[in-house]
C-alpha cells in the first residue's frame, strides 16, 4: 500500500511516482499495491470532475516508465490499485475536514482485512520473516544498479526537511505576534509594520534553518524555498492590506489639502500639484516602512491606483469650482448692469441705446478681466480659456 498527500505541487510529485513505478515493476513480488491519491484542500471543483485528469497523469507516467521486457505491455491495473479521495480545507471547514480524515484512517486500521486498502495478499510474509524478507529486498535493490532510485540521505532528507517545513508553517499561523500584527492592519496602518512582520518571518525560517541544517543541502535549500514561498503568500494579504491603508490615508489628505490651499487663495493648479507631490512622497515613505526583508513586492499597483484617484478628484473640483467662478462673475455682472440699464430706459432719450451698449461694454470688460485673472490660476488649455471667456 503506499499513500501519498497531494497539495497544490502535482507537478513537482511525478518524478516520485514514477520512481515508485519503476521500483514496482523491477524489484517486488506481483501482489497488487494500493495507490491511494489524497487531494487537500479540494475546492468546489467535485471530485469526478478532478480524479479523471489525475488518473490521466498517472497513466501517462506508467506508460513512461521504462518496464521489463515481460512487462513492457502490461496494464497499469496488473500492479496496482488506483484510487483517489479528497480532504476539504481544514483552516474553513475543520469539523468535515476531521470527520473525513477519520473515516479515512479506518481504512488504514483495517487495511489487512478483506477489500482493505492492502487489497491483494498474494507475497506476504509473516511478521518472523520480515527481517530476511527485507534483507533480500535489499539485495535486490543493490543488484540492480540501473536503477534510478534517489540516494538513501535524499530520501531521508526529502521527508524531514518537508516535516519541519509544515512544522514551522503551522507555528507561524499561530504566532502570536504575527495574530496581533494580522488583526492591528485590519484595522488601520501599523508603524513599523515591515520591520515587525520580517522579525516574524525571520524567526521560523531561522528555526527551520536550525533542524534541518544536518540534512542534505539541495534538498535542505529547496524545501526552505517552498516554506518561504508559501509563508510569503501566506502574510501578503496583510501586507496589500496596509498598502491599501497607506493609500487611502494619502488621498484623504490630498483632498484636504487641497480644499485648505484654495480657501486661503492659492492658485488651484499650483496647489493641486504641491499636494500630489506632498501626498505621493507620504505614500512612498509609508510603502518603504512597510515592505519586508523576505520579498521584493512591488507598491506600484497601488501607487498607480492613488494616483489615478489624486487626478480623478482634482478634475472633479477643478470642473466644480471653475463652475462656481463662471457663476460668481455671471452675477455680478447681471448686477452690474440691470439697475444702471433700468434708470437709462426711465429716462429715456435719443442717446439712451448708446449709453447702454456703452454701460454693456464698460461692466462687460471689467467682468472679463477680472474673470482672466481668476482663471489662470487654474492653468487651462488655451481652447477652455477662451469657449469660458465667450461664454461669459
Amino acid at each position: 500500500m503506499w499513500c501519498h498527500d497531494i497539495g497544490r505541487e502535482h507537478a513537482a510529485n511525478k518524478p516520485l511516482l514514477k520512481t515508485v513505478f519503476q521500483v514496482m515493476t523491477r524489484l517486488f513480488s506481483p501482489r497488487k499495491t494500493t495507490l491511494l491519491f489524497v487531494i487537500r484542500d479540494k475546492t468546489k471543483t467535485p471530485l469526478e470532475h478532478l480524479e479523471p485528469v489525475l488518473r490521466d497523469d498517472i497513466q501517462k507516467i506508467w506508460h513512461s516508465v521504462s518496464k521489463p521486457s515481460d512487462h513492457k505491455s502490461t496494464p497499469l491495473s496488473e500492479f496496482f490499485n488506483v484510487e483517489v479521495t479528497a480532504l476539504p480545507s481544514y483552516e474553513e471547514k475543520e469539523d468535515q475536514f476531521k470527520e473525513q480524515v477519520a473515516v479515512l484512517r479506518q481504512r488504514f486500521f483495517h487495511s489487512i482485512a478483506p477489500r482493505g486498502l492492502a487489497g491483494d495478499r498474494r507475497g506476504v510474509v509473516p511478521a518472523s520473516a520480515f527481517s530476511f524478507s527485507a534483507q533480500q529486498i535489499w539485495k535486490v535493490i543493490k543488484e540492480n544498479r540501473d536503477l534510478d532510485l534517489p540516494a538513501h540521505k535524499v530520501m531521508v532528507a526529502t521527508v524531514r526537511c518537508e516535516e519541519i517545513a509544515n512544522e514551522k508553517f503551522s507555528c507561524l499561523t499561530s504566532d502570536e505576534s504575527w495574530l496581533a500584527l494580522e488583526a492591528s492592519v485590519k484595522t488601520g496602518p501599523v508603524s513599523g509594520f515591515g520591520k515587525k512582520l520580517s522579525t516574524i518571518l525571520d524567526i521560523h525560517l531561522s528555526e527551520y534553518d536550525k533542524e534541518a541544517i544536518y540534512f542534505e543541502e539541495e534538498v535542505r535549500n529547496a524545501k526552505r524555498q517552498q516554506l518561504e514561498t508559501k509563508a510569503l503568500n501566506y502574510v501578503q494579504p496583510a501586507h496589500q492590506c496596509m498598502l491599501g491603508h497607506l493609500r487611502s490615508r494619502a488621498f484623504e489628505n490630498f483632498k484636504k489639502g487641497l480644499e485648505h490651499s484654495f480657501n486661503k487663495g492659492e492658485p488651484f493648479a499650483a496647489s493641486v500639484r504641491v499636494c500630489t507631490q506632498f501626498c505621493m512622497s507620504e505614500f512612498d515613505k509609508g510603502a518603504a516602512d512597510a515592505a519586508i526583508q523576505q520579498a521584493n513586492w512591488d507598491p506600484t499597483r497601488v501607487r498607480e491606483k492613488l494616483r489615478r484617484d489624486i487626478e480623478a478628484h482634482a478634475a472633479s473640483v477643478r470642473s466644480e469650482k471653475l463652475s462656481e467662478l463662471k457663476a460668481k462673475y455671471e452675477k455680478q455682472l447681471s448686477e452690474a448692469l440691470i439697475e444702471p440699464v433700468e434708470s437709462l430706459l426711465d429716462v429715456s432719450g435719443r442717446d439712451t441705446w448708446a449709453s447702454i451698449r456703452r454701460l454693456l461694454r464698460h461692466e462687460t470688460e471689467s467682468a472679463l478681466s477680472k474673470f482672466s485673472t481668476s482663471l489662470s490660476g487654474f492653468e487651462l488649455d488655451q481652447a477652455t480659456y477662451n469657449e469660458m471667456v465667450l461664454d461669459l
